[in-house]
């Protein structure tokens, strides 16, 4: 077998620091609420289901975390980059446009990306909401207080975004490792006073768990999939730091101080004999308590932080993979590409969590809905593994049907045992992900309608000495914006129609998104002067960047074509979008993909162009 072809990347402890910070905030909060979930999911407290229970979270995080995520699927990164749309880009490179397998991977690719936007609006409802129930350990006087308290804290979060968390992303990963090792110390202590937990590390106390309790086994399933819910963002967020500090973070810190907690709240539980809840808080004394809840407080804003980023990251990489309409993106740090701020989402998963924690009010209750549309992204992004297992490293057919074959039982059995979350609030995320979807699909199968339509009112680029024949030539830069190099873009079209004029220098530009996250700004920029004065130019970016007209001409300049913005004029076309009249879906479908497309930013602004000297011309276009 022959490793992914990927980035070598060293590592260093600033690396390591940062990736405990940013990679594994979600994974490190769900010892607040995981095993408390699997236990009462497994309805009579006694031995046998703190044990079962313990084991099925031990081989949970091994199977699936370990060997699944840190082994094999954080070979598959794009360039260094991962999540499920960097898989996306993987898979199709060696597909064939239009051909049933891309259909497939596309179709997967728009379910997995409406799974992770549903994971990001519950995941700091969840974790903000268990942390702020330590208030009721500290006093039953302040259970009131956990759902305000558990607002306040999300509202500042998402009001903080618009800074951006470069000023507080230096202090992530030094808490999350304060985090770890409490969880750490304070498991061992819990174990030295029950150490038969220990045996829970066979899996056969899980097996007999399931077996002898058949009733709840799925839902025991179901409860215990809490403590990977982590997983897929690990995978999404490795790009930050490399595969290194992730692997040597996990090995060395996260996994073992995550086994060691879990043990603990084992054996306390054994020790009072009786289910207790809030155990992770009963694990301090009573002088330490007020702190640990400040510390978990802090554990679940940074877990929260790094969802939401990844949310906005995975916003912009989804525009410019075409599966979303262009929105508003804002850079908050000179330095980092990273740190943008997507104020549509910010404020639409703002409302949707402050929703959640409202609707359910509890941690407990919350559980319910959790983990249905995260293990959707999981076990799609087994599928989509298996295939660039195939494609891209040249893996044995028998090694990769054998060891994702596996994984895929895994993920599925994990996947049936959250559908008994379905009727108890799992139903919810499951519904936004298919309104997600549908918006998805929609966008998707209207791009590629309104793009044969332009192609059929087109003009190719070859009959441009045509269209500029005896034009009168005013002085000055004109700039069109072009979505397909070989075609005359609509806006010079329109503005020969209309104004019957043409600048004395003319620059067809095309902003083209690649399949890799970022583009080498040596190699960004190409020139063609196609006619004395015309000049196409292609400028190639990232799916992780935002397409720049600045930095496009910036590159033109580099490359001898003196152009700057300030001395040009810059056009645009609007397609304007009417949909014909059809029966069914198909009508509806092309209706919500024409309001889409008119609430879609406008070219000038999510191309960066300056505010004066762009001029947009409409064209009307029927699918």
């Amino acid at each position: 077998m022959s490793a992914a072809p990927g980035h070598t990347q060293g590592w260093s402890l600033a690396a390591v620091i940062g990736a405990i910070g940013v990679v594994y905030g979600d994974i490190g909060t769900s010892p607040l609420y995981a095993l408390e979930a699997t236990l009462t999911e497994a309805g009579r407290f006694d031995h046998e289901a703190v044990l079962g229970s313990l084991s099925l979270i031990v081989w949970a995080l091994t199977i699936s975390v370990t060997v699944k995520y840190v082994s094999i699927i954080m070979r598959a990164d794009n360039e260094g980059e991962g999540g499920i749309l960097a898989m996306f880009a993987l898979a199709q490179r060696n597909s064939v446009a239009g051909s049933l397998w891309a259909r497939i991977v596309v179709g997967l690719a728009l379910a997995g990306t409406a799974f992770f936007f549903c994971d990001s609006l519950i995941t700091p409802a969840i974790s903000v909401l268990s942390a702020a129930e330590g208030l009721e350990v500290l006093s039953p006087d302040f259970a009131h207080l956990v759902v305000p308290v558990t607002v306040g804290v999300i509202l500042g979060l998402f009001i903080y975004q618009r800074r951006g968390t470069a000023r507080v992303g230096a202090l992530f990963g030094p808490v999350m490792i304060v985090w770890f090792l409490v969880l750490a110390v304070t498991g061992i202590q819990a174990i030295r006073a029950d150490p038969v937990v220990l045996y829970a590390i066979n899996p056969l106390y899980g097996v007999e768990l399931l077996v002898r309790r058949p009733g709840v086994s799925l839902a025991v399933i179901g409860a215990v999939f809490l403590c990977l819910t982590g997983g897929e963002a690990l995978y999404a967020d490795m790009g930050h730091f490399g595969k290194r500090p992730v692997r040597i973070a996990w090995f060395f810190l996260i996994w073992p101080a995550l086994i060691l907690n879990y043990f603990g709240q084992g054996a306390l539980q054994l020790e009072h004999g009786h289910f207790i809840a809030q155990t992770l808080y009963l694990m301090v004394s009573n002088s330490a308590l007020p702190w640990m809840v400040i510390l978990a407080t802090a554990a679940t804003v940074i877990a929260s932080q790094a969802v939401i980023s990844g949310a906005f990251s995975m916003a912009r990489q989804a525009v410019q993979l075409d599966l979303l309409p262009r929105i508003r993106v804002l850079q908050t740090s000179a330095t980092a590409l990273g740190q943008i701020y997507v104020p549509a989402v910010n404020w639409l998963v703002c409302i949707a969590v402050i929703a959640f924690v409202v609707g359910f009010r509890s941690s407990n209750a919350l559980s319910a809905a959790y983990g249905s549309a995260v293990v959707g992204t999981m076990l799609i992004t087994t599928i989509l593994g298996a295939f660039v297992a195939l494609q891209q490293w040249n893996w044995p057919k028998p090694v990769v049907a054998l060891l994702f074959g596996l994984l895929f039982i895994v993920d599925a059995v994990f996947f049936v045992g959250n559908m008994t979350k379905v009727p108890s609030g799992g139903w919810i995320p499951l519904a936004l992900a298919a309104v997600l979807f549908t918006l998805f699909i929609t966008w998707r199968s209207g791009r590629l309608e309104l793009r044969a339509a332009l192609a059929r009112q087109a003009i190719p680029l070859s009959e441009l000495p045509n269209l500029l024949a005896g034009v009168h030539r005013v002085p000055g830069t004109a700039v069109f914006l072009a979505s397909t190099p070989e075609l005359v873009p609509s806006a010079l079209i329109r503005n020969l129609e209309h104004n019957r004029v043409a600048h004395e220098r003319l620059i067809i530009l095309n902003l083209e998104i690649v399949r890799t996250p970022r583009q080498d700004p040596a190699n960004r920029v190409d020139i063609d002067e196609t006619l004395p004065g015309v000049y196409l130019v292609s400028a190639r970016f990232g799916f992780m960047e935002t397409p720049d007209v600045g930095e496009a001409l910036r590159g033109c300049r580099a490359r001898g074509l003196k152009v700057f913005m300030e001395d040009s004029s810059f056009f645009v076309g609007q397609h304007v979008v009417r949909a014909r009249e059809l029966p069914g879906w198909r009508g509806l479908q092309r209706l919500l993909f024409a309001r889409m497309q008119r609430h879609s930013t406008q070219a000038a602004e999510f191309f960066r162009m300056p505010s004066r000297g762009v001029v947009s011309l409409n064209t009307v276009v029927e699918i």
